[in-house]
């Protein structure tokens, strides 16, 4: 069963630090781009961050450029979203996503062929 779970969610003062976990299992991620995207009540989905498979290229939101870093670890089959310099704008339920797209630039989510369930993150104080 293709399944991504996302783990590392909860509550965050600002400017603090979270870092998201996507793990894969069922399929492996090194032949994926694994993207992040987040939506806040009453928003829209939004695009956070992606990186590729082949090179680790990358990609982020210009919210989000500078405060959040995306990396991967394929011997563990996970993907990971270092959050830091945490606002109350960043409060959203996150969820990552897997799609053979290469990630250079913004990948639409029509693109993404497995989602996982999603982790709230909540920045207040």
């Amino acid at each position: 069963q293709v399944q991504l779970v996302e783990s590392g969610g909860g509550l965050v003062q600002p400017g603090g630090s979270l870092r998201l976990s996507c793990a894969a299992s069922g399929f492996t991620l090194d032949y994926y781009t694994i993207g992040w995207f987040r939506q806040a009540p009453g928003k829209e989905r939004e695009g956070v961050s992606c990186i590729s498979s082949s090179d680790a290229s990358t990609y982020y939101a210009d919210s989000v450029k500078g405060r959040f870093t995306i990396s991967r670890d394929n011997a563990k089959n996970t993907v990971y979203l270092q959050m830091n310099s945490l606002k109350p704008d960043d409060t959203a339920v996150y969820y990552c996503a897997a799609t053979g797209y290469y990630c250079s630039a913004y990948v639409p989510s029509y693109e993404y062929d497995y989602w996982g369930q999603g982790t709230q993150v909540t920045v207040s104080s």
